[in-house]
């Protein structure tokens, strides 16, 4: 999701995971809400992703970016969308996972610790480093020149 502010500078909605493993990490955390999916259509799971990774619908125009594979082989396809969302208020479903490590105990851990607007050029060090792509691509669509 990006929105353009009324100085005409864009920005896009990012997300840092939840659980233990991302607690004190920012730069190259963060993410586009996004997930996997099996048995339907592409942009039905980004849209069904948007809503568990942050609480909102999403609905508009989408455009197409062209997919990236990330450092561990995930292929992520992705579309951009302009909107606006309380990204303060933004809720995710939870996972459970063993922890502490080999404990025995399950705990419960949002999916999303919190999400945040960035300009672009905020955006391109704290987002997935595969994922900058998404970034670049929209600043092209927008007719905006970002370093990084």
């Amino acid at each position: 999701m990006y929105r353009v502010l009324k100085s005409g500078e864009p920005q896009v909605l990012l997300v840092h995971p939840g659980g233990p493993f991302w607690k004190n990490k920012d730069l190259g955390a963060w993410s586009i809400p996004k997930g996997e999916y099996t048995d339907e259509e592409p942009l039905a799971a980004a849209r069904r992703e948007f809503w568990e990774e942050t609480g909102f619908e999403v609905d508009g125009d989408f455009i197409a970016l062209q997919p990236i594979v990330q450092k561990g082989g995930k292929h992520v396809s992705a579309w951009a969308v302009e909107g606006d969302i309380d990204a303060e208020t933004a809720r995710s479903i939870e996972f459970e996972m063993e922890w502490p490590p080999r404990s025995g105990r399950m705990a419960s851990f949002p999916e999303v610790e919190k999400a945040a607007w960035f300009t672009l050029g905020e955006a391109l060090p704290k987002i997935n480093k595969a994922q900058a792509s998404f970034v670049h691509q929209l600043a092209e669509r927008l007719g905006i020149v970002i370093e990084g």
